[in-house]
């Protein structure tokens, strides 16, 4: 099965500025996704950047990369207008792997991309892996998702889902029988389906809960949960999380 992995880079970040380009290790981070993507199935890895600096960056290290819009409100319109740019057929595979992923799992990839020729009937394919701690449960950032008997999403929530009712624990909300499931940020899309997405209505409940995946759900359109038996490496949001990373890939952690 081939299919295409789409990085989305933007110059400006309000936690983190210049988020793209920042060194790790001597490499741009978005270099260091690409080329930990490069380490997975796909047939082509492409940077879809919104400056022309961070395509001179991925050009000077051999890693594909094209110029899109500034103006996008989120990664998915960005990979949309990537898609088109690309000529991508519209049942191709796309990856979404986010730029600030530099120690993503290329397995993971492999498994999120292969969820869509297991599920013919989703647009969408996503990760979650188990939760195993009850203050993972409790907290909003955290994103949940419950799934059906085939593997498919039936709903995201910031909020602890499954509830078990019966369940004893004071306090935190207990686990259950069923572990709940954590939602990994990473997805699957037929490129057909990309270059929908920012045609649809925003949901009320995209809105209510700020997860942009509920937009599909509203939609009648299906989502294909890969359940991994790992959580995901640590992504870098902040000052902190790129000093941790350095020190993962230094070796000193």
């Amino acid at each position: 099965m081939g299919f295409s992995v789409l990085i989305p880079a933007r110059l400006a970040s309000t936690r983190l500025p210049r988020k793209p380009l920042a060194d790790i290790a001597g490499l741009p981070m978005v270099v260091r996704v690409a080329r930990q993507a490069a380490l997975s199935s796909a047939t082509r890895i492409v940077v879809a950047a919104d400056d022309a600096e961070i395509v001179a960056a991925c050009n000077a290290h051999r890693v594909d990369a094209i110029l899109t819009r500034r103006d996008h409100a989120n990664g998915s319109d960005r990979l949309a207008e990537a898609c088109a740019l690309l000529g991508l057929d519209g049942d191709a595979v796309v990856v979404n792997v986010q730029g600030d992923e530099p120690l993503i799992d290329p397995a993971l990839i492999d498994a999120c991309a292969g969820t869509l020729p297991a599920h013919p009937e989703c647009v969408v394919g996503t990760a979650a892996h188990a939760i195993d701690d009850p203050r993972d449960l409790a907290n909003p950032n955290v994103v949940k998702v419950v799934c059906d008997q085939a593997g498919r999403a039936l709903y995201f929530s910031r909020a602890a889902i499954p509830w078990w009712r019966d369940g004893s624990a004071p306090g935190a909300p207990a686990l259950g029988r069923i572990a709940p499931l954590r939602h990994i940020g990473i997805y699957a899309y037929r490129a057909g389906f990309l270059r929908r997405f920012p045609t649809l209505a925003v949901s009320p409940l995209e809105q209510i809960e700020s997860l942009e995946q509920l937009r599909v759900l509203w939609h009648g359109e299906r989502v294909a949960v890969h359940l991994s038996a790992f959580a995901a490496a640590i992504g870098v949001d902040t000052q902190e999380d790129l000093e941790r990373v350095r020190q993962l890939l230094a070796g000193r952690v």
